[in-house]
């Protein structure tokens, strides 16, 4: 589902982020931070509504990350990753390896990803999580958040999302849907349509701001 972080503004923090392919150091003493806090309300038929909010920072290779609700309702997970990206042309391309934690009603590690990659006005991001429950070995899981979309113009896009998740119930094991987004400088706002062929369709709106 998505946490994490900005789809295509997230795109724009790590292209403005000094990244290179294996010949960048450790920050300077004098390159800031790129913040970037996000939340995304869940309007679910038949169930409770709830908001999954996540505060991103990357500076140089440095990535950190706290999301809420993301793994499950009530539950705070942390992550640690490192940034690498890479410009040949009008392709571009980033890539975050992680490792997480979460606590709450649902407790314990992950190994995660963020990616991207933006051709154009083509652009495909993902991320995604395998998820080891601390109280039992039956509970572990995959999830992920993929995006497909163009962009006809630089302040908005369209195309194909899908997700896999259990912080709700769905009759679907992977949910597919549209999404519709808009974005300025140091913003953006998304609308995503989950399952709109099913009687349970799930919509969910999400807006990034970057500091």
């Amino acid at each position: 589902m998505r946490a994490t972080t900005s789809r295509a503004l997230r795109i724009a923090l790590l292209l403005v982020t000094p990244l290179t392919v294996l010949a960048a150091d450790g920050p300077g003493d004098d390159e800031p931070w790129e913040v970037l806090v996000s939340g995304y309300a869940y309007f679910i038929p038949g169930d409770d509504d709830y908001l999954q909010p996540t505060v991103a920072a990357d500076r140089g290779r440095t990535h950190l990350e706290a999301r809420y609700n993301y793994e499950d309702r009530d539950t705070l997970s942390v992550w640690l990753g490192a940034n690498f990206g890479g410009v040949s042309g009008d392709l571009e391309w980033g890539l975050t390896p992680m490792v997480g934690a979460a606590f709450g009603q649902t407790r314990g590690v992950a190994p995660g990803v963020e990616g991207w990659l933006a051709w154009r006005w083509l652009e495909f991001s993902t991320e995604g999580q395998y998820f080891f429950d601390a109280e039992s070995s039956d509970d572990r899981f995959v999830y992920f958040w993929s995006e497909l979309s163009v962009a006809p113009r630089e302040w908005w896009r369209i195309g194909l999302v899908g997700q896999r998740t259990r912080v709700y119930d769905t009759e679907l094991d992977v949910q597919r849907g549209l999404l519709l987004g808009f974005s300025g400088e140091r913003w953006s706002l998304t609308g995503y349509l989950f399952n709109p062929d099913q009687d349970d369709g799930v919509l969910v709106v999400g807006a990034d701001y970057a500091f």
